[in-house]
């Protein structure tokens, strides 16, 4: 009779499984809340990733220490001004330093398995639009991109077979949604919103609102120009605009709808009848986590939301009127061609003077509005078809917003 191995024995014997390989990765906006969200995944799951190359637009201090803690190999920031800092907090590491615009640009092109795209504005336009060239798959959590040259994005990403993951946590729900199926199927997709911190206050009381004010949001923490975007609602349009690029989708079928709990993130409608909807907690570290395993699922620090606990998820149509800035946004979509990128320069503009103090809350879509109005009788609005023709359009609508600023 054969005789069973000892326990000590077989363990011996048993196959083990091969050493995974670490996903490489580059972080575009490593010192941003992404980028530090990014950094406590990262953590959740030692081993499993290998940063290649991290960037940041100014703070040099502060990428060197989360070029240091994160273990990379390069580390680039857009200002040169933050190179003396960057160099001097690399000192005695093996860690590369690079500064200008075409360092970032190098940053994204390092080998890697996912560049993460999550510098703020247009000024993530240039490397992402890169790492996409190259073929790269992108986490995209720079709804700019899209927004000021999504035809040229998309079409090289069909060119090259980049895969754009969206790791924005409404981009993200639907893309979970979808689950891969037909898109000819889907009847809407429909992304929330909080309300921000003026869901219930008047027109009038909103447009007097302060900085603090704009800038206390109920349910996320985020950096001051995408909190006063939360606040306006500028930020609801600019992700219809993405998520009609990201999900090819005409913007007839896609909406928002306000819902403060921000549980419900994306709904997807399909042909059928089913409503499929994204849940999960409002912490971004949850769609970093799907973006970063992909296709795997791995940790990412946060617990489902507990239903039972909530009571109750409520839903309400969003008031244009109070919240003029998405009517902008959907109308630029509408109108297409380079109505989202300059929509999306004047807005910078506007955000940047109202958080300097120069000017007051209501008057942010106002100053959109009329850049938008100035650009179009100028003609300067003509669909980009590249993206240094995006940047161009861009640039003329900062110029005109901070013309009319002055």
């Amino acid at each position: 009779m054969t005789r069973p191995f000892p326990p000590a024995a077989a363990a011996r014997a048993a196959p083990q499984p091969a050493p995974r390989e670490a996903k490489r990765l580059v972080i575009l906006g490593a010192t941003g809340s992404i980028g530090r969200s990014c950094a406590q995944v990262i953590g959740e799951s030692a081993g499993r990733f290998a940063v290649a190359a991290v960037a940041a637009g100014h703070d040099g201090a502060a990428l060197a220490l989360a070029a240091r803690a994160l273990g990379a190999r390069f580390a680039a920031v857009a200002d040169p001004d933050g190179y003396a800092e960057l160099k001097a907090g690399l000192a005695g590491s093996a860690i590369e330093a690079a500064a200008g615009p075409e360092a970032v640009v190098e940053a994204a092109l390092k080998p890697a398995d996912l560049v993460v795209s999550a510098i703020v504005g247009a000024a993530g336009l240039a490397p992402t639009y890169a790492a996409v060239s190259a073929g790269r798959a992108v986490a995209l959590a720079n709804k700019e991109t899209l927004v000021c040259a999504g035809d040229v994005v998309m079409a090289a990403a069909r060119k090259t077979g980049a895969r754009l993951l969206p790791m924005d946590s409404e981009h993200n729900a639907i893309f979970q949604a979808l689950g891969g199926r037909d898109l000819a199927t889907i009847v809407r997709m429909t992304i929330t919103a909080s309300g921000g911190p003026f869901r219930q206050w008047s027109a009038e009381r909103i447009a007097a609102a302060t900085r603090a004010e704009a800038l206390a949001h109920p349910n996320w923490a985020m950096g001051p120009k995408v909190t006063i975007d939360s606040a306006t609602m500028m930020n609801k349009g600019l992700e219809l605009i993405e998520a009609h690029h990201l999900f090819d989708t005409p913007a007839e079928r896609l909406g928002v709808v306000v819902h403060p709990q921000s549980i419900v993130h994306g709904l997807v409608a399909f042909a059928d009848g089913s409503l499929i909807a994204g849940l999960a907690s409002p912490d971004m570290r949850t769609p970093i986590a799907h973006c970063l395993g992909y296709p795997e699922r791995i940790p990412s620090g946060v617990a489902a939301p507990d239903l039972a606990l909530l009571a109750k998820l409520t839903f309400e149509p969003v008031d244009l009127a109070r919240f003029p800035a998405m009517a902008l946004a959907t109308a630029a979509l509408a109108d297409g061609g380079g109505a989202p990128t300059a929509l999306n320069g004047a807005n910078e503009v506007a955000v940047a003077a109202f958080l300097d103090g120069r000017i007051g809350f209501g008057t942010i879509p106002q100053l959109v509005e009329r850049t938008l109005a100035a650009m179009r009788a100028a003609g300067e609005v003509a669909a980009p078809a590249t993206v240094a023709e995006a940047l161009a359009i861009h640039h003329i609508a900062r110029d005109r917003a901070a013309a009319l600023l002055a």
